[in-house]
C-alpha cells in the first residue's frame, strides 16, 4: 500500500480544480431503460446472467433484468362504463436508450485502493512509468525546473526491480539530480521512502539515529545510505510540508475522473485519514462525489475522529461510509519488509519486519470489533498470514456474528494455512496485477520451493473463501480489465510467463468477474446495496467496446469503457 502522500502547497491547485472541466452531465433521477445490449450482469451466487435491456426505477436502482428486448407496456383497454373514464395509459421509462448491441456489465469495485494517494500521485512526482535509474533522475531534474520555488520535491513510484538495479537507489543517485532541495520520494509500493542529502539534514538524521521499531534504515559505510524503509520512513516524513486542504480537493477530482473512465464505480479506501474523509465530505457536500467509497480507517485514533462509537451510516445515496479500520502487520516483498519464516533467499538473516507485535494486535482488532467495525489487516509474508489467521482464530471465541476479517493481500502464504481462511470466515482481499509485477521479484525473493501457496486465488476458491479483487492503486494502475485478465491467465502484459506462472492457480472469466463485482461489495458489506445488478441494487454498470465474456485474456486487457453510470445516471462518457 502507500503511506499518506505529502505535497508541498501547491500555488495553482485552487485554479486547476475551478478550470477543470465539468464531468458529464446528470439527468435528474427519472425512470428509464437501456435498451439493446449484450448484457453480462453477476447473480446472487456469482454465476453469469444474461439480458437485453435493463430497467432503471424513479431511484436510480435496479428494476428489472429484460432477456430480451424492451416492449413498451400495451395499452388495451376495456370500454368503461357509461360516465366512467379510460383507464390511464401505463405508465412507461422517461427516458430510453439504445446501446446499439453494446456489452454492459456492472460497475466494477476496486476492494483495495488509496484514493488520496492516487490523486495525489497524479499531481506530484510520479516515476512510475521510469525503466531506469538514469531515466528517473532526468524526470526528476524536469519536474524540478518546471515547478521552481518549491520548498520540498516530494513524489512516488520509483521501483529499482524495474531498474534493473540490483540494489536501492542512494542519496547519492538523488544528489546528482537535485541536491539544492529537500527530495522525498516514496517507492511504488509506499513500503519505502529515498530522500537526498538535503532531506536527510533537513530532518537531522545521522549516523547516530536509530530505526524505530517496525522499520530499517539502510546503510553504507555507517551513514544512512538514503532509503527508509516502513516506520522508518517517519524519520523523514514528519519534516515534509503536507498538502493543503485545496490540494486535497484537486487530487480527489482528479482521481475520480480517472477512477470512471476506466469503469471504477466503486472503490475500499484502505487508510483513510481524517483530512482524506474531510475531502471526500466536501466533494460530496458540493454534489461531486461520483465513486462510491467504502471507506477503512488508518488506525484507531482515526477511526475514532471520523466515526466515533460505531461505523457510519451509508451517507450521500450509498457513496461514502466509513465501516472499518486499517491495520498494517508487516511491509512489502519489494522493500524486503513482508515478515517470512525463513530468509529472504537474496537477503540472509533477514525476515522482513513486524509491523504491530502479537498482543497489540490483537488489542487492537478487538477494540474495533467490540464497536462493530470491520477489521481490515496488511498481511504480505508468511509469517504475517500465519500470524492475522491466529488472532482471528482467537478473537472468533468472543466476537460471533457476521464479521468478514480481511486478510488484505494474502500475498505469501504456507500452503498448510490456505486451508485455514474459510473456516475462520476470512476474506482474501487480493490484487491480481501484484502477481503479474511481482512473479520475478517474488522468485528471487524467495525461490520457488518456498511459492506454493503465492498468490493462490485458486485455491481461495477452492477452500471458499469469499475472493475480492483489486489494484492497491496507486501501487498499480487502477485500471481493472488488465486485473481481469491477469487473474484469468496468470501472464503479464508482455504475455509472460507463456502458460502463465504457477497457472494451476488461473480462475475463470466468470470468477474474475465476479472478484470485481459481488465478491468486492461483500467485503465491504455493500453487496445489498451494489456490485451485481441485482433488482433493488444500484443501477451502477458500464458500456464497454468488446465482449469481455468471450475474449481472450490479452484481448480483455484492451478493453475501453465507452460510457460509466452510477445511480441511474450517465458519469462518464469516452472523448467528452
Amino acid at each position: 500500500m502507500i503511506r499518506f502522500l505529502s505535497s508541498s502547497a501547491l500555488k495553482s491547485a485552487a485554479l486547476a480544480l475551478a478550470t477543470l472541466p465539468a464531468l458529464a452531465p446528470l439527468p435528474a433521477l427519472a425512470s428509464g431503460v437501456v435498451d439493446n445490449v449484450n448484457g453480462i450482469a453477476i447473480d446472487a451466487n456469482g454465476r453469469i446472467v444474461r439480458f437485453g435491456a435493463l430497467m432503471i426505477d424513479d431511484d436510480g436502482k435496479v428494476e428489472k433484468l429484460i432477456p430480451g428486448r424492451y416492449q413498451e407496456p400495451e395499452y388495451k383497454p376495456k370500454k368503461p362504463k357509461r360516465g366512467q373514464p379510460w383507464p390511464e395509459r401505463p405508465k412507461g421509462p422517461t427516458f430510453k436508450l439504445d446501446g446499439g448491441g453494446k456489452t454492459l456489465i456492472p460497475g466494477l469495485i476496486d476492494a483495495h485502493g488509496h484514493v488520496m494517494g492516487y490523486g495525489l500521485s497524479l499531481i506530484t512526482l510520479d516515476l512510475s512509468d521510469t525503466t531506469s535509474l538514469g531515466q528517473a533522475q532526468e524526470k526528476i531534474r524536469a519536474y524540478v525546473a518546471a515547478n521552481p520555488g518549491r520548498k520540498w520535491i516530494i513524489g512516488t513510484g520509483w521501483n529499482q526491480e524495474a531498474w534493473g538495479l540490483g540494489r536501492f537507489p542512494t542519496a547519492a543517485d538523488l544528489d546528482a539530480a537535485v541536491s539544492d532541495i529537500p527530495v522525498w520520494l516514496e517507492r511504488v509500493d509506499g513500503h519505502a521512502g529515498w530522500a537526498n542529502s538535503a532531506a536527510i539534514r533537513a530532518a537531522g538524521v545521522t549516523a547516530a539515529t536509530k530505526a524505530p521499531a517496525g522499520g530499517r534504515v539502510e546503510m553504507a559505510a555507517g551513514r544512512p545510505a538514503g532509503v527508509f524503509v516502513d516506520k522508518a520512513m517517519d524519520l523523514i516524513q514528519k519534516f515534509v510540508p503536507p498538502p493543503a486542504p485545496k490540494d486535497r480537493d484537486l487530487a480527489l477530482e482528479k482521481a475520480q475522473r480517472a477512477l470512471l473512465s476506466m469503469g471504477i464505480t466503486g472503490i475500499a479506501d484502505m487508510g483513510t485519514g481524517i483530512e482524506d474523509w474531510q475531502a471526500f465530505r466536501r466533494s460530496a457536500d458540493r454534489g461531486a462525489l461520483r465513486v462510491r467509497i467504502m471507506s477503512y480507517a488508518a488506525g484507531l485514533d482515526n477511526m475514532v475522529l471520523i466515526a466515533g462509537p460505531e461505523p457510519t451510516p451509508w451517507l450521500y445515496d450509498d457513496h461514502l461510509r466509513m465501516g472499518g479500520i486499517k491495520l498494517l502487520l508487516d511491509g512489502a516483498l519489494g522493500s524486503r519488509g513482508a515478515w517470512l519464516k525463513a530468509d529472504y533467499a537474496d537477503a540472509p538473516g533477514q525476515r522482513g519486519l513486524t509491523m504491530i507485535p502479537g498482543t497489540q494486535l490483537r488489542n487492537i482488532m478487538s477494540r474495533a470489533a467490540m464497536d462493530n467495525f470491520q477489521v481490515a489487516v496488511h498481511a504480505i509474508g508468511d509469517a504475517a498470514n500465519g500470524e492475522i489467521l491466529d488472532a482471528i482464530q482467537e478473537l472468533n471465541d468472543t466476537y460471533k456474528g457476521d464479521r468478514r476479517w480481511r486478510v488484505e493481500h494474502a500475498q505469501i502464504i504456507d500452503p498448510a494455512d490456505l486451508p485455514r481462511f474459510g473456516p475462520l470466515g476470512a476474506i482474501a482481499s487480493m490484487q491480481p496485477v501484484h502477481e503479474a509485477s511481482d512473479w520475478r521479484m517474488a522468485t528471487t525473493r524467495m525461490g520457488m520451493d518456498r511459492l506454493k501457496g503465492a498468490y493462490a486465488w485458486k485455491a481461495m476458491l477452492d477452500n471458499r473463501v469469499p475472493l475480492a479483487f483489486g489494484s492497491d492503486v496507486p501501487v498499480e494502475s487502477p485500471n481493472p480489465f488488465p486485473g481481469i485478465a491477469v487473474a484469468m491467465s496468470r501472464e503479464d502484459a508482455k504475455g509472460e510467463p507463456t502458460g502463465g506462472w504457477m497457472p494451476d492457480q488461473r480462475v475463470s472469466f466468470e470468477a474474475a468477474l465476479d472478484g470485481f463485482t459481488r465478491q468486492a461489495a461483500y467485503a465491504g458489506f455493500a453487496e445489498k446495496r451494489f456490485g451485481s445488478l441485482i433488482p433493488g441494487q444500484r443501477a451502477d454498470f458500464l458500456l464497454i467496446d468488446r465482449d469481455i465474456s468471450s475474449a481472450r485474456p490479452a484481448d480483455i486487457r484492451q478493453t475501453q469503457v465507452l460510457e460509466t453510470w452510477i445511480g441511474g445516471k450517465r458519469v462518464y462518457v469516452k472523448g467528452q
